[in-house]
């Protein structure tokens, strides 16, 4: 088992530590190296996907001892920084199946955390336990300083992970703001809301939850005027209408549907 001292960040500019020490490196494809273990870890990323990832489609006849070379760089930073003489650093940084394994508990990489924080979060919420959807799916958000990687070089492997993990956060960030929606949060929603339509524009469903928040708090006509705008939106960027949900949900609003209000299984979480 590597040395559970070692932590890694990736939701944001990348950090690594070893024992408190800083390990990153600064050349760019050692960077890439060290974020495609981390977000595998403790997978074993095989020699090919480390090579498309740092090269694409064109791989130098040298990139097999280039490869080798950047592991050797990498194990000593790891060994310069290690202070436990019965762990090498190649037993963190370690040749695994054909590939390179980094040694480190999922829950030392800020992206593995995230996801399990985002999965507990999905179970609390489809159990109807809206409370702890909320705490757990907000811990989970709070773990992103920024985009992620954003000061490593993507090659294709990385661009992939890098968007498996933003289709993660907003997929997170959209049940949060769900679940505060049924513990008749929507007043605190609004400023969040407005920020988030605005930079998704074409976004149906964050509209949807922005028309909700905007109706219960007293204001149905900004509501409609939400759903104008990303009706508009979708007219001149894409050609299409509105999806018969988001239409359903106008005329809801239109017709001061009932069942747009709290409802009172979700008003009971809201007393926690």
């Amino acid at each position: 088992m590597g040395d559970r001292r070692v932590e890694v960040k990736v939701l944001g500019p990348m950090e690594a530590y070893e024992n408190g020490v800083p390990i990153v490196p600064s050349a760019p494809k050692q960077r890439q190296i060290l974020a495609l273990l981390a977000l595998q870890a403790p997978q074993a990323v095989t020699v090919p996907s480390l090579m498309e990832e740092l090269w694409g489609e064109e791989i130098p006849r040298s990139a097999s001892p280039t490869l080798q070379t950047y592991i050797l760089q990498l194990r000593r930073r790891i060994g310069a920084a290690h202070s436990d003489p019965g762990i090498r650093p190649r037993d963190i940084l370690a040749t695994r199946f054909g590939g390179y394994l980094l040694d480190v508990p999922a829950d030392r990489v800020d992206a593995r955390e995230f996801e399990r924080l985002a999965q507990a979060g999905r179970r609390a919420f489809d159990a109807g336990d809206d409370f702890t959807a909320s705490e757990l799916l907000r811990a989970a958000l709070q773990l992103w300083r920024g985009p992620a990687l954003v000061d490593v070089p993507v090659g294709r492997v990385l661009e992939l992970e890098l968007m498996r993990l933003e289709e993660g956060r907003m997929a997170a960030l959209e049940q949060r703001i769900e679940a505060d929606l049924r513990l008749g949060r929507h007043a605190g929603l609004l400023g969040e809301l407005r920020v988030l339509a605005a930079q998704h524009p074409l976004h149906e469903n964050l509209c949807a939850q922005l028309m909700i928040a905007l109706y219960r708090c007293g204001a149905p006509g900004r509501a409609l005027d939400a759903y104008g705008v990303l009706s508009d939106n979708l007219v001149e960027s894409l050609g299409l209408n509105p999806s018969p949900r988001l239409q359903r949900l106008q005329h809801a609003v239109l017709t001061a549907d009932p069942a747009l209000e709290l409802p009172d299984t979700t008003a009971r979480y809201a007393v926690r």
